[in-house]
């Protein structure tokens, strides 16, 4: 009897042929795609950073190694100059960026006449384009009918002044209509995070005597702890890698002093056809951002209870 049973459980659980490839079969589509979108061109860039590949001097095309990663260390004053702008531009968008968006997430996130139309306006910024951000800041800085004029007026400025043109303002100019464009992204994200923040925990500590501030530090941002560090890495990244805003704000200039080292790569790769060596610096950019990404969210401890 016992037998009986055990071989009529077996014929049971009996897989028909090929049943096991079913889940390989059914995931393969989704895998080929990431392949073709993602791995082959990450291993192209690899192939091309080791290769001399100019399309305007074929004669010089070949396996280089690792010259090319030479000349950028050693050889290249611009790579270290665009990569030090990068850190910079990071460091001051993103830093700005978190201070404004928490701030207007937590206005938006109080109950007054207006809210709804007050985190519309709050947003928009978000849904303009890079390039048409830009247009718009380009009439503001207009020295003629922009904002400029108008400071002139008053006697803050020079008439003439050319925010976008001057070294010693280009950089704050640039900063300041990023910030436009960038502060409702945190702004969205820390909000959807402030509602989700259990009333009763307010109601707790205001019961047990917690001040506004204390309430805020307490119960406020370790709540919004993973929101902050999530939104603050996928910014870094994104600004890092920003191109759209800069290219046609500034071009990277006056003098190079704008220039990003994607806006580098761009230079090298698509204006001066030196693919290699474009592919080198990208290759650079993603070790740069991978190391950083690793080491930022371990340090930060996201996703640990607090």
């Amino acid at each position: 009897m016992a037998i009986s049973t055990a071989s009529t459980a077996n014929r049971r659980i009996r897989r028909p042929r090929g049943a096991a490839r079913t889940p390989y079969l059914l995931i393969a589509p989704a895998v080929i795609a990431m392949v073709g979108f993602l791995v082959y061109p990450m291993a192209s860039v690899i192939y091309y950073s080791l290769q001399n590949y100019n399309v305007t001097k074929p004669w010089d095309n070949g396996f280089a190694g690792l010259d090319n990663f030479r000349r950028l260390l050693f050889e290249d004053p611009l790579f270290w100059q665009s990569l030090g702008f990068s850190v910079r531009w990071v460091g001051v968008e993103v830093g700005l960026q978190l201070v404004f968006g928490l701030v207007l997430a937590l206005i938006v996130n109080e109950t007054f006449v207006g809210r709804g139309l007050s985190r519309a306006l709050v947003f928009s910024p978000w849904a303009v384009s890079g390039v048409l951000t830009t247009g718009i800041w380009v009439l503001l800085y207009n020295p003629t009918t922009g904002v400029s004029r108008y400071l002139a007026d008053l006697g803050l400025i020079e008439y003439g002044a050319a925010p976008l043109a001057h070294p010693g303002t280009v950089f704050w100019a640039a900063v300041l209509a990023e910030l436009w464009r960038g502060v409702p992204f945190f702004a969205i994200l820390l909000l959807a995070d402030l509602q989700s923040i259990p009333g009763e925990l307010y109601e707790a500590a205001s019961v047990d005597g917690a001040s506004r501030r204390r309430r805020f530090l307490h119960v406020t941002l370790p709540h919004l702890k993973d929101a902050i560090i999530l939104s603050t890495l996928l910014r870094c990244v994104w600004e890092f890698n920003n191109v759209d805003l800069l290219y046609t704000l500034t071009g990277g200039g006056p003098a190079h002093a704008t220039t990003t080292l994607p806006l580098y790569v761009a230079s090298k790769a698509a204006q001066s056809h030196d693919f290699g060596y474009g592919s080198a610096l990208t290759t650079a950019a993603f070790l740069i951002l991978t190391f950083f990404s690793i080491a930022y969210l371990r340090l930060s401890k996201f996703g640990a209870k607090s």
